[in-house]
């Protein structure tokens, strides 16, 4: 098995636990971890796509849309986690419950 081989196979393997995870949650905190996870598995998979060869370079796009993407990714989680702060202050609930 080939390293590209491996990071596919981690990349759908973290992908569909952050999958199960948006779905199955219901506390504000998991969903945000989910689908950082799974932004996590979509970069990895940018990066198993990149063309290898001992005799050539890798494909550089693929490593500038990952790095561009953590950039993205981080300013994203860091507004989701300060909207379920404000939400909990408001509400006093940190998770979706439709009973009330």
């Amino acid at each position: 098995m080939e390293t590209y081989q491996l990071y596919a196979i981690t990349s759908v393997f973290l992908f569909g636990i952050g999958l199960a995870g948006v779905f199955m949650a219901n506390h504000f905190l998991k969903k945000i971890i989910s689908t950082i996870l799974m932004g996590g598995g979509v970069f990895l998979c940018f990066v198993s796509f990149a063309k290898r060869d001992f005799a050539e370079f890798s494909d550089p796009i693929p490593h500038a849309l990952v790095i561009t993407g953590i950039v993205v990714a981080v300013t994203s989680a860091a507004f989701a986690l300060s909207l379920a702060r404000r939400i909990y202050k408001l509400t006093g609930e940190a998770s979706f419950n439709d009973e009330r």
